[in-house]
């Protein structure tokens, strides 16, 4: 396809209408001013102030604007150490004692726009093009499968050649594929979309296809800033970016997920302004996101803005932000992803994550044609950890934690404000429970090695023995229903789930 056809439909993406049926007397959600404001006015949170705050989030309740500012706020570490084990109890209290995986899967960097910090720019002379047919994408597909993921997330740049039937067409082909394992077979029971932002007519197609979260990243909620980073192609358009998960739920599309690029930006600024989004979402819809990411800047091709920015995040600043986030909003899922390095994830994945990725290659046709090393001119990014799946389950393991593969609660309905009362109300994280072992079960049996299964094994006798002890449990006759799976799937039956 010629440059110009592709500006003609870069052209004609934007839907004003999509836009103006948000705003509020013609203003978007992101005020400024009063951002800085909230933060400079808990400048100096009283320390019995945060505690009363610790207790709020403890009792599962979205914190306010003024309240978060405080928490951004602290100087003191001996309080930061009260507010990381704080965000702990949350995590375990709202999702219990597991970490989901998944991996992503690029299928194309073809690209219209011009983000200054990105290797998929479209003026990047250093980066080789490629898109993936149907039949490449299953291939992909199956070297995932075969590292004994269930879900994954697909990326895609914007470009007519990635539009959102490109996108339809490739979820489809995912779900399509089933691998043989060990047991019965793998395959990928969760597709989620990391995509440009759409028409609401566009997004009803990957609805009709079963996508499972849809997620876009504001990378700045700093309206100048967006704007110079942004110089041209739809992702040039704030408003346009900052309403497409509004969009997405009036397509019918009720998991969405948040994230800002720290690194661009303050990072105390971006935590506000991914609250507002928050807040923005469930006045409007009665739901928050999903899930919220926290990626930070790392090297691209092609991009000095990725290695020379003035607000690049320190690691103890990262735990900090992710720390606040997971207090912020106790009930929503926080993904820590391969762009850590291993001993960063280690860190804050005790802090709160609920998800991460892992065996993650993210240069196009990187499974399939098993490239070892990573290719700054094929991807979009670099990343900081690109152990293997068993690798890292292995590792968290040995950190006591339960490995979930689980897709349960999509596939029983409980999405959108179904699961977000679930989760409030802390009874998802039973479910998640029990599904953990289900499907660590699996992988043990179906992919790990001698010595992840060793780790797993013990990790799995500590979690049944706790489900025998939860009243939950021996309330809803649920103790004996998981003892009749956990044998069937111990004798090689697949995907099943409470």
């Amino acid at each position: 396809m010629s440059i110009l056809k592709a500006d003609e439909w870069a052209a004609k993406v934007i839907k004003q209408e999509e836009i103006d049926k948000y705003l509020v007397n013609g203003r978007d959600f992101i005020d400024e001013e009063v951002i800085y404001n909230k933060l400079y006015s808990n400048r100096k949170p009283d320390k019995q102030f945060i505690r009363d705050i610790i207790q709020k989030s403890l009792s599962i309740t979205r914190l306010e604007p003024d309240e978060t500012a405080a928490l951004l706020n602290v100087k003191d570490e001996d309080l930061w150490e009260e507010l990381y084990e704080a965000a702990d109890k949350v995590k375990r209290k709202v999702y219990d004692n597991r970490i989901v995986f998944f991996a992503p899967l690029y299928c194309s960097n073809l690209c219209v726009n011009n983000c200054l910090y990105c290797g998929f720019r479209k003026e990047n002379s250093e980066e080789k093009r490629r898109i993936l047919n149907m039949e490449e994408i299953k291939k992909e597909t199956e070297a995932v499968i075969n590292e004994g993921h269930k879900r994954m997330i697909v990326v895609y740049g914007e470009h007519p050649l990635s539009d959102a039937n490109y996108i339809a067409e490739s979820i489809k082909a995912i779900y399509s594929v089933k691998k043989k394992a060990k047991h019965g077979y793998g395959n990928i029971r969760r597709v989620n979309v990391n995509a440009a932002p759409m028409s609401i007519a566009d997004l009803r197609k990957l609805w009709e296809v079963g996508i499972g979260t849809y997620q876009v990243f504001q990378e700045t909620y700093n309206h100048e800033l967006y704007k110079k980073l942004h110089p041209s192609g739809p992702k040039s358009n704030y408003l346009w970016r900052l309403y497409s998960l509004h969009r997405a739920m009036d397509a019918g599309i009720d998991d969405v997920a948040i994230g800002a690029l720290f690194g661009l930006y303050d990072w105390r600024f971006e935590v506000m302004g991914l609250l507002y989004h928050t807040i923005d979402l469930e006045r409007q819809f009665n739901i928050g996101p999903h899930t919220i990411s926290f990626p930070r800047l790392t090297p691209a091709a092609g991009s000095k803005l990725s290695t020379n920015s003035e607000y690049l995040v320190k690691d103890e600043e990262f735990k900090k932000l992710v720390t606040v986030l997971r207090l912020s909003v106790p009930y929503t899922g926080l993904i820590i992803t391969a762009r850590e390095k291993p001993e960063i994830r280690r860190e804050v994945i005790k802090v709160g994550c609920t998800q991460t990725d892992a065996s993650t290659k993210i240069d196009i046709g990187g499974y399939s044609e098993n490239t070892n090393l990573q290719q700054k001119d094929k991807q979009q990014f670099m990343l900081g950890d690109t152990r293997s799946l068993d690798e890292v389950i292995r590792e968290l393991a040995e950190m006591g934690l339960i490995t979930s593969f689980c897709t349960a609660g999509y596939r029983c309905g409980r999405t959108g404000d179904k699961i977000m009362g679930l989760l409030k109300e802390c009874i998802e994280g039973k479910f998640c429970k029990l599904n953990a072992v289900l499907t660590f079960r699996e992988y043990l049996d179906d992919y790990a090695s001698e010595e992840t299964k060793i780790a797993g094994e013990k990790v799995l006798l500590k979690e049944i023995e706790e489900i025998k002890t939860i009243p939950f449990f021996q309330q809803h006759n649920l103790v004996e229903k998981f003892n009749q799976y956990y044998e069937r799937v111990s004798n090689g039956e697949r995907d099943l789930y409470l």
